[in-house]
C-alpha cells in the first residue's frame, strides 16, 4: 500500500499535458514542427545577443572638463555648478557633481574635472573616456601661443584613442579667459590647432610606420591626403569663447552662457 502511494505521488503532475502535446505533435507537419523549433532558437538568440550588448554597454553621462594646468577648468567647474566665483589651485585628483543642463528637458550629466598636470592627465583619462557624453576642452586664451604645441599634442592624444573614436562623444574646446585683453578669437586658436595637429599627425604617422612598418596602428585623425581640419571628425565639434573670471573678477558673474547653450544641446 505505502509502495502504491509513493508510486502516484512521484508521479509527474505534467505528464498528461506532455502526452496530449506529443500526440498533437505526432498529427502534424515535420515541416511545420522544424519551422517552431526554428523561430524558438530565433528567439532565444536574440534575448541572448540583447541581454550581452545592454549589460556589455557604457551609458556615457558624463560631461568631462580637460585641458592643461592652469586653464580654468576647476573654475569652470564651480561656475558651471553653482554660478559662483571660487579660488582654486591645481587639481591632483579628480572632482564631480551633478549638473542640471538648462533646457526644457533638464537633463542630468555627471561633470566631471581632471587634473591637467601632463603626469596624470593620461590616467584619468583612460578611467572616464568610455563614459563621456561631451569632453570640454578648456584652452587658456591668453597665452594660447605659448602652449600650442601642447594643446595640440594633447588634442591629439584624445581624438586618436580608439574608445574616444567609438563613442564619438561631442567635442566643445572652450576658449577661456576672454576677459583678458591678449586673449586669441576662438577662431585663430581652430586655425592654428588645425595646423599643429596636421604637422602632428605627419610625424606621428611616420614614426610608427617606422616602428613596426605600418601607420595603421592607431586611429588615423581626420581624412587621409588631406590637410587636417575638425569638420573631418566623426563627432561634433564646437569652438566657442567664454571668461570663468567674467570681466568684472570675483564679484561679477561668469561669462559662459555659450558653454551652457552647447551643454542644452547634449
Amino acid at each position: 500500500m505505502e509502495e502504491n502511494i509513493d508510486v502516484e505521488a512521484g508521479e509527474n503532475p505534467f505528464q498528461p499535458y506532455l502526452d496530449a502535446l506529443r500526440k498533437e505533435l505526432e498529427h502534424q507537419d515535420p515541416i511545420f514542427i522544424i519551422g517552431i523549433i526554428f523561430s524558438l532558437a530565433v528567439v532565444v538568440i536574440s534575448f541572448v545577443l540583447l541581454k550581452y550588448f545592454l549589460s556589455s554597454k557604457t551609458v556615457q553621462s558624463a560631461v568631462l572638463l580637460v585641458g592643461l594646468c592652469d586653464s580654468g577648468k576647476t573654475l569652470l567647474f564651480s561656475r558651471l555648478l553653482s554660478g559662483k566665483f571660487k579660488k582654486t589651485q591645481t587639481s591632483i585628483t579628480d572632482s564631480s557633481a551633478p549638473y542640471k543642463a538648462k533646457n526644457e528637458k533638464g537633463s542630468n550629466w555627471t561633470l566631471i574635472d581632471l587634473p591637467g598636470h601632463d603626469s596624470l592627465r593620461p590616467q584619468y583619462v583612460e578611467k572616464f573616456k568610455s563614459a563621456a557624453r561631451a569632453i570640454v576642452f578648456v584652452v587658456d586664451s591668453a597665452i594660447f601661443q605659448k602652449e600650442v604645441r601642447d594643446v595640440a599634442e594633447f588634442l591629439y592624444f584624445l581624438l586618436t584613442d580608439s574608445a574616444v573614436s567609438r563613442n564619438v562623444p561631442s567635442l566643445i574646446v572652450a576658449c577661456n579667459k576672454q576677459d583678458i585683453t591678449m586673449a586669441k578669437s576662438a577662431k585663430l586658436i581652430q586655425q592654428q590647432l588645425e595646423k599643429e595637429m596636421n604637422t602632428l599627425r605627419v610625424t606621428r604617422s611616420a614614426a610608427l610606420g617606422t616602428q613596426d612598418g605600418s601607420a595603421g596602428s592607431s586611429v588615423h585623425l581626420g581624412k587621409k591626403g588631406k590637410d587636417f581640419e575638425f569638420s573631418q571628425l566623426p563627432m561634433k565639434v564646437e569652438f566657442l569663447e567664454c571668461s570663468a573670471r567674467g570681466s568684472k573678477g570675483e564679484n561679477g558673474q561668469a561669462d559662459i552662457g555659450s558653454l551652457e547653450k552647447s551643454l542644452a544641446k547634449l
